[in-house]
């Protein structure tokens, strides 16, 4: 079956004031708290079975007979970024703002689970609603699966997440395959000999050191890995010394990757080291350098059969001329490790955030990238009207996708 507009317009005159409650109110990740209760006491007064894991993670079971598992995941953590949108329901916390939608995302997944919960005698099987806590930080999905996640909720048949991007308002983005990149940070410590910036000869400068590692780390991509394929090595920090007069001791380094490839991924690490360990030597270190790496994402990458069957559902819930084949995005999400946990399929898709005839008039004149705030800027903010009807109606249509009695 599908869900109609009809089936969610009077979800809406709920949605819309807990949306903005959850926009005002953030939270950060693993302090998600008053997000979570919230989140809790909407799904037990359905009738969901609610269990906590990770700290705030939230999840709601819906069991209604003999049939597929679904399992829908929200994610629910805010950034520390200083809200500008000037929205009448702009943050009132200083310097934290749900700048990259995961309010939203919240709102929408509730609103299916309610249509599920009062829409019974249509599906048949077991529907798990899945809010997680610290996205942001690479931590909560595994927080809720050390906790004991896989083995605390009926096992799914198939998990699905989705992301509020600002591509235009009203249309989904699908694809087989990778979707999301993966995402490592590396904290680099190299060290060096401290002296007085007089006496460079008794030193062996790390700012120096650091500084041949940069430039020689913009070959990994330009020239260790086979054009066309993607992808990205930042360095986003170097840090070294207090002062204009002491030559420091060590400097530090930060850098980030993106692959849609395990094989690159490696390949990319194997020559990060290579080439640090390298400039070490070659400039005399003291001491070897020191890798630690954090904050790491695994690769989004969307079952193919499954894929095809929310694409069709969405194309009936939608028109095809809603529904597009999204390229890969090189943004970085966590949601992977819960379907991976428990050996199933899933789905990630993009839902578009931004009114379309701004985003119309943007494309027209060529001014997408800078007309246009991207997720985690300080202007971030999603058209409620039509992004939550729309990314409402799209849980509920991927869920019936598998759990409708007699799909349609």
């Amino acid at each position: 079956m599908d869900i109609t507009d009809s089936g969610v317009e009077q979800e809406l005159s709920w949605q819309v004031p807990l949306y903005e409650q959850f926009h005002r109110h953030p939270e950060l990740g693993l302090a998600e708290h008053e997000t979570s209760a919230a989140i809790a006491a909407k799904l037990a007064g359905w009738g969901f079975d609610v269990r906590h894991f990770g700290g705030t993670g939230v999840v709601g079971v819906l069991a209604n007979g003999t049939g597929p598992g679904v399992l829908a995941r929200a994610d629910m953590d805010a950034l520390p970024v200083a809200e500008a949108t000037g929205a009448p329901y702009a943050s009132a916390v200083p310097g934290v703002m749900h700048a990259c939608g995961h309010d939203m995302h919240v709102v929408a997944l509730l609103g299916a689970a309610k249509y599920l919960a009062e829409h019974q005698d249509t599906w048949r099987g077991t529907y798990t609603a899945l809010f997680q806590p610290a996205e942001e930080t690479a931590a909560g999905s595994q927080a809720m699966l050390d906790d004991g996640l896989a083995a605390g909720v009926p096992r799914p048949d198939v998990a699905l997440a989705q992301h509020v991007m600002p591509t235009e308002a009203g249309t989904i983005g699908t694809t087989p395959g990778p979707v999301l990149s993966a995402g490592d940070s590396i904290r680099i410590t190299i060290h060096g000999r401290g002296a007085h910036g007089s006496m460079p000869h008794k030193a062996v400068d790390p700012v120096v050191l650091a500084a041949s590692i940069v430039l020689r780390l913009q070959t990994v991509v330009s020239r260790e890995t086979t054009p066309g394929e993607f992808a990205v090595l930042t360095v986003g920090s170097v840090n070294a010394g207090t002062t204009a007069n002491i030559i420091p001791d060590r400097a530090e380094l930060l850098l980030n990757l993106r692959t849609y490839d395990q094989a690159i991924r490696s390949q990319m690490i194997a020559a990060i080291e290579r080439i640090v360990r390298g400039e070490c030597s070659a400039a005399g270190s003291p001491q070897e350098p020191e890798f630690e790496y954090y904050d790491q994402y695994p690769l989004t990458s969307n079952d193919a059969e499954a894929n095809a069957r929310i694409t069709a559902a969405f194309t009936r819930t939608f028109g095809s001329d809603a529904v597009y084949r999204t390229a890969p995005q090189t943004a970085s999400e966590d949601f992977s490790r819960i379907p991976d946990a428990f050996g199933i399929p899933y789905v990630y898709w993009i839902v578009g955030s931004v009114p379309p005839e701004t985003y119309r008039r943007a494309v027209e004149n060529g001014t997408v990238d800078t007309d246009i705030p991207a997720n985690h800027s300080p202007f971030f903010l999603p058209a409620v009207e039509p992004t939550l009807r729309v990314a409402t109606r799209a849980q509920a249509a991927a869920a019936l996708a598998y759990l409708a009695a007699q799909p349609g």
